[in-house]
């Protein structure tokens, strides 16, 4: 993929949290925290997963060692900290992403995931990996959000890009 595509992810991936977080806000902690029929048990577990993951594959594109916190971590317990720390997060991806040289994209990076299995893997998939593992778990945070009385935004990639 070229590194305009991933660039386009960056930006959408930043968008589309600053108007998840934004409707978030609109839920009381407990509502944000109430245990429902998902992985990571609540909208604020999910929020702070996406955050666990991004740390993670940011730091594997690094060529950091990686210690695992468990991918169900609550790094913030507080949503006002946990929001803060996603923005600077998004500024993070979105200069590594600007940054991003064709050599690094069609190169290799081998790891060691959270049970411990080794894998080598090309690196345009594995960023293309961060970026869908983002929407996958936001779009779970809109079905959680759908089961509330606030309406869930829209997260469509081109009606962000267009906003």
């Amino acid at each position: 993929m070229p590194i305009q595509h991933f660039q386009m992810l960056a930006r959408y991936n930043s968008l589309a949290n600053r108007r998840l977080y934004e409707v978030c806000t609109l839920l009381t902690d407990a509502e944000r925290k109430q245990t429902r029929p998902a992985f990571f048990k609540s909208i604020h577990g999910t929020l702070n997963h996406i955050m666990v993951g991004d740390r993670i594959w940011m730091g594997r594109f690094a060529g950091e060692e990686i210690s695992s916190t468990g991918l169900d971590a609550i790094l913030y317990d507080d949503f006002d900290q946990l929001r803060t720390a996603r923005v600077l997060e998004d500024e993070r991806i979105e200069g590594f992403i600007a940054g991003l040289e064709a050599e690094f994209l069609v190169g290799t990076i081998t790891y060691e995931n959270v049970k411990g299995t080794i894998y080598t893997d090309p690196i345009n998939l594995l960023v293309a990996h961060f970026f869908n593992h983002q929407t996958h778990h936001r779009g779970q945070i809109h079905d959680m959000l759908s089961q509330t009385e606030i309406d869930p935004p829209v997260l469509d990639l081109h009606r962000i890009l267009r906003a």
